[in-house]
């Protein structure tokens, strides 16, 4: 966080397959919604998504090579902040054989890194050191099945992990399989145990992404990217159970073309989801029903761009920006705090082949 506390640093991580260079930082203005001062923080290939411990001392990142032969290139990177300027120092990376992974998460107290790897199908814990480097993995978990479409889901695609937010579970969302498996997580060792009664099956076909959690612990959100629809369950860690209690589609009735969902964000608060969608180019909007946890549709909004792959909203839960990455543009909505609609309030800003857009955390001043 800056010294100005109306401001706030972002990062944006990106496919470097076009005119992408790495990983851009940028100034945000959380009372005009203002994106400013955007500059490269770190260049390395195709640091698609990234994560910020709560300290804001230390970023991690994918990384990728476009030549899957060039192995040392794939795998996790950890970067110290410069807290003035922003840019990002390389501490080191950790690589494992094979493709390398999509998604990035971290503990609370940022003891480790979580990664998801489509390609491979698997899910490795790294542990992070005091110095906040990364060290080899105490554990790589290997899925194994299928799905009925034959093109997307011939082999398990794990395509996001988090922790609950008692951080007894880890749970990872399988698009190759249509299932969220369940592992207890042990941090003393760093070892996942899988845990068949937490472990969920989604309707066949249905690809599920990423997943949100409700800041009340009680409520989790699936989105899904092959039907293009939001899964709500419900979690009890005491009686090992998630069950599904609701399915909505994240789409216009009547929309037509090719779509695929893509990101599922909800606002600190626990009022209001959104999802994104790539085919139509929108946000969907929903309200959050605070006694059941049920989805009511509030509208679809233009990313006036094109694959919109992520989405965050700032910490303030007052603006979203979107990342359009076949357009090489973010975009910048304020969100009503009354309903949940959203307001475009920027032009679509040029930022090579953006993917995902992290903030820094708001860290109260003792």
């Amino acid at each position: 966080m800056d010294n100005n506390n109306s401001i706030i640093r972002g990062y944006i991580g990106t496919y470097t397959h076009g005119k992408s260079k790495g990983i851009y930082t940028f100034i945000f203005d959380l009372n005009s919604g203002a994106i400013q001062d955007i500059a490269l923080g770190a260049e390395l290939q195709n640091p698609t998504y990234t994560v910020i411990d709560n300290e804001n001392k230390y970023l991690y990142s994918v990384i990728k090579s476009p030549e899957e032969k060039d192995l040392e290139s794939n795998g996790v990177a950890a970067f110290a902040i410069n807290s003035d300027n922003g840019r990002l120092s390389l501490i080191n990376f950790e690589t494992l054989i094979g493709k390398s992974p999509c998604h990035v998460s971290l503990d609370k107290n940022s003891k480790y890194l979580f990664s998801a790897n489509y390609h491979e199908g698997t899910v490795a814990i790294f542990p992070i050191t005091d110095e906040g480097s990364i060290a080899i993995p105490t554990e790589v978990v290997k899925h194994t099945g299928s799905g009925p479409n034959k093109e997307r889901q011939e082999a398990p695609h794990v395509h996001f992990t988090a922790l609950s937010p008692d951080e007894r579970f880890l749970l990872a969302v399988d698009l190759g399989t249509d299932r969220i498996e369940a592992y207890d997580f042990n941090f003393q060792s760093g070892k996942l145990q899988h845990n068949p009664s937490l472990s969920i099956s989604l309707p066949g076909g249905s690809g599920p992404r990423h997943l949100a959690f409700h800041p009340n612990g009680r409520y989790i959100y699936v989105l899904t990217e092959l039907s293009c629809e939001i899964v709500l369950l419900e979690y009890d860690s005491n009686k090992y159970s998630i069950n599904a209690l609701q399915t909505i589609s994240a789409l216009p009735e009547n929309f037509k073309g090719e779509n695929t969902g893509a990101a599922i964000r909800i606002t600190p608060d626990g009022r209001f989801l959104y999802a994104s969608n790539r085919g139509d180019n929108s946000l969907a909007a929903f309200s959050i029903n605070q006694e059941n946890g049920e989805l009511t549709l509030i509208g679809f909004y233009s990313t006036l761009g094109d694959g919109p792959r992520d989405f965050n909203i700032d910490p303030t839960g007052k603006f979203i920006i979107a990342a359009n990455e076949k357009s090489s543009s973010v975009v910048v909505y304020s969100i009503d705090q009354e309903n949940g609609s959203l307001k475009t309030i920027s032009d679509p800003i040029e930022v090579p082949n953006p993917v995902s857009v992290e903030f820094l955390h708001l860290i109260e001043e003792e």
